[in-house]
């Protein structure tokens, strides 16, 4: 599949690059791409919740009425979970929901997203650019020229550009990333990838290893 590359005016620059059918031409495997959005989406879990059981609660431990006679059920502790005041029966504790994925799998998973996401027109390449100092502004100028402008879109760089990642951070729907650092998750999520040319090389070059 042969994609053409822009330039930072959104302006077809004659050349074209093919897509490696290997990453991007493959039959996706739906499976492998929920397991691997679950745990992305597990892994950011804090897990910190946390409700006070009948043993965190600060009380009285007499017995707070006589075992028989009552003509109601016996009760031992003004801690129990059906007391109003009591502690919760069985409440949540801090835990990590983070689980394991199989190497393989998780780069089948971005394989089979990446495959989805081609199919689907949207991926993009992109000519190197650079900012001379840190320009919101002028990133805006971009993502409008590639009609991008409110949208969410992913910009893979051939490495850390400091005053292209200063100029994209406060923008809330652009993510600016390394080829490493793609996942499945930021893949499925983004309405439009865009690939700087060196940097989709490198990533191919990575990802067929």
């Amino acid at each position: 599949m042969k994609v053409a590359v822009v330039d930072i005016k959104g302006k077809n620059t004659g050349k074209k690059v093919e897509l490696s059918d290997a990453i991007f031409g493959i039959e996706p495997n739906e499976h492998v791409i929920y397991l691997d959005v679950k745990q992305h989406l597990a892994n950011r879990r804090q897990g910190t919740h946390k409700a006070k059981e009948r043993a965190d609660i600060i009380g009285s431990t007499r017995k707070i009425k006589k075992q028989k006679g009552t003509g109601t059920a016996r009760a031992g502790s003004i801690k129990s979970p059906i007391f109003r005041g009591g502690g919760r029966a069985f409440g949540p504790r801090p835990r990590s929901y983070s689980f394991k994925l199989n190497k393989n799998t998780k780069k089948l998973a971005r394989k089979s997203a990446l495959s989805i996401a081609a199919k689907n027109n949207k991926i993009m390449v992109m000519e190197s650019f650079d900012f001379e100092q840190p320009k919101t502004k002028e990133f805006q100028s971009i993502l409008r020229s590639l009609d991008l402008d409110g949208k969410k879109s992913m910009f893979v760089m051939s490495g850390l550009n400091k005053n292209v990642y200063l100029s994209a951070r406060n923008l809330p729907k652009v993510n600016i990333v390394t080829g490493t650092d793609l996942n499945t998750y930021s893949v499925m999520n983004a309405h439009k990838i865009v690939f700087i040319e060196q940097a989709l090389e490198e990533f191919e070059a990575n990802m067929n290893k």
